[in-house]
């Protein structure tokens, strides 16, 4: 079964710094609810990267992987493959375009 959802947030910061927190894979322990134990190779983020990561829920740890598949700067967006327990895989688009200097949106689907 697939599911397709794609929230969407406006975000009272500018583009530029949403964008640095998406950019820089060791920053995501930052904004995501998962401890991040390594990332492969170490950097800003690219395709074919990987991030590896911890969650905890119902007393246990839960191992997260997550290959970054495409990154476009120019657009601010990025393509993720999140691989979470129990089977499921989630591809994950998240796209930031500006609203005005001090706001911008966040979509994430």
């Amino acid at each position: 079964m697939t599911v397709s959802t794609c929230p969407i947030a406006t975000i009272e910061t500018s583009l530029d710094q949403v964008w640095q927190l998406l950019a820089d894979t060791a920053s995501y322990a930052l904004w995501w609810d998962a401890q991040t134990c390594s990332i492969a190779p170490p950097g800003l983020a690219h395709p074919g990267q990987k991030i590896y990561a911890q969650s905890s829920a119902f007393g246990k740890r839960w191992e997260v992987h997550i290959i970054v598949n495409s990154v476009d700067a120019t657009k601010h967006q990025i393509d993720l493959t999140t691989e979470l327990p129990l089977g499921i895989t989630v591809h994950n688009h998240i796209a930031c375009s500006a609203l005005n200097p001090t706001q911008c949106r966040v979509a994430f689907g």
